[in-house]
């Protein structure tokens, strides 16, 4: 299930970047606003288009990496087992979980389209810190897929910090395949399965990142 929702689920997170230059912006607004203008940039720049590693990385950088709440998105995929890992180990697994996101980022850009979205009715309570935005798409295939954010309220804006594609959300899809590992090997086993992970998908091109 993991390995056919992940193209999906990661194609609508890259497009979900906050930006703390528009910390009033209402979660929906901004979700819209920031679509269009990833989608802006994998239409009109050719690198992106055609995969190249260095220019994709760099949009990484510029739209995403600044503005998802990684340590939240990281201890919600670990779960309970989060609160038992020392401070040593929760750095080392927010280091490794940003680094897996961030492969697969890369390999969701290169699948990003002319997708139109449909964006569903906003409902949340002004006053509320943590929302849901949900969303649908029309994939490669011609199917419609339904997605959504949730998205907390920082200081510096609107973060997001899991996403749900088809009914399943991201944090609870991970938070099984990890919690298996930690019953298996502990903690340190989830630290040494993220890594060989991540040196296995830094050798391979964007593209295929997601198989």
């Amino acid at each position: 299930m993991l390995k056919k929702i992940l193209p999906a689920i990661f194609a609508a997170l890259l497009m979900a970047a906050a930006n703390s230059g528009y910390a009033q912006e209402a979660p929906d607004k901004m979700i819209q606003r920031l679509s269009e203008e990833v989608m802006a940039i994998v239409r009109s720049d050719p690198a992106v288009q055609h995969g190249d590693p260095g220019k994709i990385r760099q949009v990484i950088e510029d739209k995403i990496v600044p503005n998802v709440d990684f340590e939240r998105a990281t201890a919600l995929s670990v779960g309970r087992y989060w609160r038992q890992a020392t401070p040593e180990q929760k750095a080392q697994l927010q280091t490794e979980f940003r680094a897996l996101l961030m492969h697969t980022y890369a390999g969701a850009m290169s699948q990003i389209h002319d997708q139109k979205i449909n964006y569903e009715p906003y409902r949340a309570d002004p006053a509320d810190i943590d929302v849901q935005v949900f969303a649908k798409v029309l994939n490669t295939r011609g199917e419609t897929v339904r997605f959504g954010y949730r998205l907390t309220k920082t200081p510096a804006g609107w973060k997001v910090y899991d996403v749900n594609v088809m009914g399943a959300w991201m944090g609870e899809v991970y938070r099984q395949n990890f919690t298996e590992e930690i019953q298996k090997s502990g903690i340190d086993g989830l630290l040494k399965m993220l890594a060989d992970k991540n040196r296995r998908l830094a050798a391979r091109p964007p593209q295929s990142q997601q198989r």
